[in-house]
C-alpha cells in the first residue's frame, strides 16, 4: 500500500535559502501542508506525514537539505 500526498511533495529550489522565507515558500505553494524549521542534528519521530514539511537548517538558518513531505 502506497500513500498518496496531495500538492507540491519536494522543494529542492530551497536548498540553501533562508530557513523562514523556505517555510512560507512551502506554506504558500502547498495548502495541505505545514512546515517547520528544524535545526540539523535535532530527534525527530520517523513516522511519515502528508501533512508536513521538515526544513532542516544549520546553525546559521541555512536550509541544508530538500525540504519534503514526511
Amino acid at each position: 500500500m502506497s500513500i498518496q500526498c496531495l500538492g507540491k511533495s519536494s522543494w529542492p529550489e530551497l536548498l540553501g535559502a533562508n530557513g523562514e522565507e523556505a517555510v512560507k515558500k512551502i506554506d504558500k505553494e502547498n495548502p495541505y501542508v505545514r512546515a517547520f524549521v528544524i535545526l540539523k542534528g535535532t530527534i525527530v519521530t520517523m513516522d511519515y506525514r502528508c501533512d508536513r514539511v521538515r526544513v532542516w537548517i544549520n546553525k546559521h538558518g541555512v536550509v541544508v537539505e530538500v525540504p519534503r513531505i514526511g
